[in-house]
């Protein structure tokens, strides 16, 4: 993509987690839903319900969970802490209450943080019967009366999981699994940037049209228990996941990080390394699997073992705005947002062009100049990096050696020695031997 193409795909992104932060989402229920829909203008997504009690591999699929409004009001009706202006308030899953507290049989239930007392907590409840309210450190400073109007209108009931998928074919049985989580509220990096991502990922995939070899699965699923009951209900489809990679706070203007599969080989794994390296971001970084995180430890559990990565820019809980009122539209930007499609999309290109080839005169150097090779290469802005590109394409096309292994032992970017393979096919040096995935 060109730099006019991911600036106007930085700004959809960022417009689509603008119209999604005020919707208030879940594991369940219909903020799931709304999110799903906005998802469904943009993609052919076909949405799946899994009913409530339904078992997924050592899991069940636990009651929905809606909400309509909450509250704490003082006794004159003063709403201190209120749903409406922020869904962060009510910890997720609470169950329905009203009621009249003192501050002392209120406070344990009040969630704060000490260390940021401007900022709101995220925290969820998702199996413990109980309720609960987040607000920020100042405002319950503030809190002096003796009694409080306690509300929150929600319901649990025997619903259903809402999860969606969409499928982008290609021309092979290989697949790519993309994913994102959906089960969070007004927080912009997590998730919603992932969300967008993928969205625009889509939208790219789409624009190859033919070019495009493998197939494409994209998921947007509940965390953890999303994933479960995906991989639950797909265990017969899994054989041809040949790569897959779950993005998630990727609107910042930290790292990136790219987090290795379970099997460390896989060719996502060497291909996020490479573009990690070869973009020249100080702070970016490639490492090992470790098993916490986001919903690569599902799919890389040692049943599935698929090689699954996650690619990030700030790392998950390693940031002062993770899971905090902070992670609003402020803390992520259209220009972070291009970023990581960029990057992103350079690994996906590596998947769909990481062939094998043969140097068709490997005896001695071929003679470029009457092929036209050296009027092509004194055309290019970077004329002596392409004709370094186009002599390692040649010494190591021996049928042994991808174009991923040579642009990492050349140390020179893919899509430089992608542009130098192409050149020598179209001048009939090189013929292609397998496809190395």
């Amino acid at each position: 993509m060109d730099n006019l193409e991911l600036k106007a795909a930085g700004t959809r992104m960022y417009e689509m987690a603008s119209d999604l932060f005020p919707i208030c989402r879940s594991l369940t229920g219909e903020g799931v839903r709304e999110t799903l829909a906005a998802v469904a203008k943009r993609l052919p997504i076909k949405v799946y319900e899994v009913a409530t009690g339904t078992d997924v591999l050592d899991w069940q699929v636990p009651q929905e969970w809606n909400i309509r409004d909450a509250y704490i009001a003082n006794l004159d009706g003063e709403r201190i802490v209120d749903f409406q202006e922020s869904n962060l308030h009510v910890v997720g899953y609470s169950k329905p209450v009203k009621t009249t507290l003192t501050l002392d049989e209120l406070a344990p239930h009040l969630h704060t943080l000490p260390d940021f007392p401007d900022q709101i907590p995220y925290r969820t409840g998702y199996f413990n019967d109980d309720w609960g309210f987040c607000l920020s450190k100042n405002v319950l400073d503030d809190m002096q009366e003796e009694q409080y109007e306690v509300l929150i209108d929600s319901e649990l009931t025997d619903g259903s999981l809402t999860y969606a998928e969409v499928e982008i074919p290609g021309t092979s049985e290989d697949e790519i699994l993309l994913c994102a989580h959906t089960c969070h509220p007004s927080l912009a990096n997590d998730n919603l940037s992932g969300i967008a991502l993928l969205c625009e990922v889509a939208r790219w995939l789409d624009s190859l049209g033919a070019r495009r070899k493998l197939n494409y699965r994209l998921i947007f699923a509940p965390g953890t228990i999303g994933a479960i009951t995906w991989l639950a209900k797909n265990q017969d489809q899994l054989q041809n996941i040949v790569s897959g990679l779950v993005v998630s706070c990727v609107g910042d203007d930290g790292g990136p990080l790219y987090k290795c599969s379970r099997r460390g080989d896989g060719l996502i794994d060497t291909a996020m390394a490479h573009v990690l390296k070869m973009s020249e971001i100080d702070t970016a970084s490639v490492k090992e699997f470790w098993p916490y995180g986001y919903d690569e430890r599902q799919y890389c559990s040692p049943g599935f073992n698929l090689p699954v990565g996650l690619f990030q820019r700030s790392q998950y809980g390693e940031f002062p705005e993770y899971h905090t009122s902070a992670d609003n539209l402020d803390f992520i930007s259209a220009k972070d947002l291009s970023i990581s499609l960029d990057l992103v999309t350079q690994a996906i290109t590596i998947l769909e062009t990481n062939d094998t080839f043969i140097n068709l005169y490997p005896k001695g150097e071929p003679q470029l100049g009457r092929r036209g090779l050296y009027s092509l290469i004194g055309g290019d802005n970077d004329s002596a990096a392409l004709q370094l590109a186009i002599l390692w394409v040649l010494n190591m096309s021996d049928g042994k050696h991808s174009l991923l292994d040579i642009a990492n032992r050349a140390e020179t970017p893919y899509m430089k020695i992608l542009h130098a393979k192409n050149l020598l096919i179209e001048a009939e040096l090189l013929a292609p031997v397998s496809t190395d995935r």
